[in-house]
C-alpha cells in the first residue's frame, strides 16, 4: 500500500513539474516572439517613414459614429411614460495631400453632425422629428511653393459654416497669403499676416468682414491602431478685436477590431460675433436687461464632444 502511495505521489509531482516546465518554456518562447514582432514593427515603421517622404498623393479618412434609440410604453415612473427617443451623430475627418519636391497642396475636411429626438406619444403638439444639435463643417485648401524643406510661401482658403441648420448664416471664408512652416512631417503651421475674413449672414446682423492675420496649426497622424487629428484655426482682425475668432477641434480613434474601434471628438471655439448675435435673438425688449452689445455680451467658451464607435476608412 505504501509503495502504491509513494508511486502515485511521485507521478503527480512529475506531472506537475512537467507542466511547470512546459509553461516556463512557452513563456520564454512567447517573449522571443514578442521581441521579434517589435523588431519587425520597427523596421516597418522605418519603411513607412521613408514612403511618407516620397512625392505623391496621401489620402485618408477616419470618423466616429455614435447613437442610441429607445421606446417606452406605460413606464409610469418617468414623467413621459409613452415616448420614443433617439440620438444619432457622426464625424468625418478626411484629407487629400499632394506632396512634390517643389510644392505641396493640402486639402482637409472636418465634419461633426448630431441629431436628437423625443416623441411624446400622448400628445400631438410636440415635434417627433430628429432635430440637429451639433453642426460643424470645415473645408480648407493650402497651396505652397517650397523655399526649403521646412518653409514655403503659401496661400490658404478656408470655409466654415453649418449645413443642417442656418446654412451660411453665418459662414466664414478666409483667404490669405504668407508662410507655412513644416517642422515635422505631420505638423503644419500656417502664418498668414495678410488674410481677409469674409463673413456671410442673412439680413441686418452684427456680423462683419475684416482684414487681419490668420494662424493655423494642424497635426494629423496615424500610429499603429491610433488615428488622431488636432486643428487650431485663429483669426485676428486688424479692424476690431471683437471681430476676431478661434476654433480648436480634436479627433481620436482607436481601432479594436479590423476597421472598427472607439472614437472621441471635442471642440472649443471663441467668437464674440456669434455670442452677440445669439444674445440679440434672446433679448426681450419688454424686460429689464440692457440691449446686448459687444461691450456687455458674455462671450462664453463654446464646446462640444462626441463619444462612440469609430470607423477607419
Amino acid at each position: 500500500m505504501n509503495k502504491k502511495l509513494l508511486f502515485t505521489t511521485l507521478l503527480v509531482l512529475s506531472i506537475s513539474f512537467g507542466f511547470s516546465q512546459t509553461k516556463e518554456e512557452l513563456e520564454d518562447v512567447l517573449k522571443i516572439k514578442k521581441d521579434s514582432i517589435s523588431a519587425i514593427q520597427g523596421r516597418a515603421d522605418a519603411i513607412q517613414g521613408q514612403i511618407d517622404t516620397l512625392p505623391g498623393w496621401r489620402v485618408g479618412a477616419f470618423g466616429t459614429i455614435g447613437g442610441s434609440l429607445s421606446n417606452f410604453n406605460n413606464w409610469y415612473s418617468q414623467g413621459t411614460p409613452n415616448n420614443s427617443s433617439g440620438n444619432i451623430g457622426f464625424t468625418v475627418n478626411g484629407y487629400a495631400n499632394l506632396i512634390q519636391d517643389k510644392f505641396f497642396w493640402r486639402n482637409s475636411l472636418t465634419t461633426n453632425f448630431n441629431w436628437v429626438k423625443l416623441d411624446n406619444k400622448d400628445t400631438d403638439l410636440d415635434d417627433d422629428d430628429f432635430k440637429p444639435t451639433t453642426d460643424v463643417f470645415s473645408l480648407s485648401s493650402l497651396y505652397g511653393r517650397k523655399l526649403s524643406d521646412k518653409w514655403a510661401v503659401s496661400a490658404l482658403t478656408e470655409y466654415r459654416t453649418t449645413l443642417l441648420d442656418n446654412f451660411n448664416d453665418p459662414g466664414y471664408l478666409d483667404f490669405g497669403i504668407g508662410l507655412t512652416w513644416t517642422p515635422l512631417t505631420d505638423l503644419i503651421v500656417v502664418i498668414h499676416p495678410l488674410n481677409y475674413n469674409f463673413v456671410f449672414s442673412d439680413g441686418d446682423t452684427v456680423f462683419d468682414s475684416s482684414l487681419g492675420a490668420k494662424i493655423v496649426a494642424d497635426y494629423t497622424r496615424q500610429i499603429g491602431a491610433i488615428n488622431f487629428k488636432s486643428n487650431l484655426s485663429m483669426f485676428q482682425s486688424y479692424k476690431n478685436g471683437d471681430l476676431s475668432n478661434w476654433t480648436w477641434t480634436n479627433s481620436f480613434g482607436y481601432t479594436l477590431w479590423k476597421m472598427i474601434g472607439v472614437g472621441f471628438d471635442f471642440g472649443l471655439r471663441s467668437n464674440k460675433q456669434e455670442a452677440l448675435n445669439y444674445a440679440l435673438g434672446q433679448y426681450d425688449p419688454m424686460g429689464t436687461s440692457a440691449i446686448p452689445t459687444f461691450d456687455n455680451v458674455d462671450n462664453d467658451l463654446q464646446t462640444y464632444w462626441t463619444l462612440g464607435l469609430s470607423y477607419n476608412f
